[in-house]
């Protein structure tokens, strides 16, 4: 029987939606996983006990079209100090942008990443419209998706899963629009403070009086 690793490499990793794709995927997965979130302190740990499974499950959000850093960094611990039986690694990656072939150069990264290393590259699902999907009442397609994936993990049977809301552009950047506004106006940040490059560094201006 096999055993599945899940590491969360989401930088907000305890309160991130890639935690919640992970609870759906171990809840369908046909075999046993442990979860495991990434920190700044466990990489050397995680490589440790990576030997002991026989697949390993990267749960992690697209950032600027690549990897997290704090993923980046731990993918150099791993180089570094591999286990001596590599299990099979298989992705679940999510971007904010409708269309999941946004994930394709992060995922790109990684497949150069598995031959450089000797790791056989399982099951991927390359999810879009992830930050907001849960959310939505197309919360089905992320779920079947990802039982999908549980399942071909599970088995071995690995293959490749696209999946996004069923929307089209422009009423994605509507409805994208009207979520986030709602959010912000939650926290007390008006549409204008969000547009601004200011909210990045703390600092919002006082916008309109």
């Amino acid at each position: 029987m096999g055993r599945v690793m899940i590491i969360n490499g989401s930088p907000r990793a305890p309160k991130s939606n890639s935690r919640r794709y992970a609870e759906i995927f171990a809840r369908y997965c046909p075999v046993e996983t442990d979860y495991f979130n990434l920190t700044k302190r466990n990489h050397r740990e995680l490589c440790d006990l990576m030997g002991r499974y026989t697949d390993v499950l990267f749960v992690f959000p697209l950032y600027a079209d690549a990897l997290p850093v704090g993923f980046l960094e731990f993918l150099k611990v791993l180089e570094a100090n591999p286990p001596v039986h590599r299990p099979v690694i298989s992705v679940l990656i999510n971007c904010g942008f409708l269309e999941y072939t946004q994930n394709e150069i992060a995922m790109q990264m990684l497949r150069f990443y598995g031959r450089k290393n000797g790791y056989r590259l399982g099951s991927v699902l390359e999810l879009g419209s992830g930050e907001a999907i849960l959310g939505t009442p197309f919360k089905y397609v992320a779920v079947r998706a990802i039982k999908r994936l549980a399942r071909s993990v599970g088995r071995g049977e690995y293959c490749t899963i696209q999946a996004t809301m069923p929307l089209s552009k422009r009423w994605f950047i509507w409805a994208s629009t009207y979520y986030w506004t709602r959010y912000g106006r939650k926290f007390g940040v008006t549409k204008l403070q969000m547009q601004t490059p200011l909210i990045e560094d703390g600092r919002l201006p006082d916008i309109g009086g």
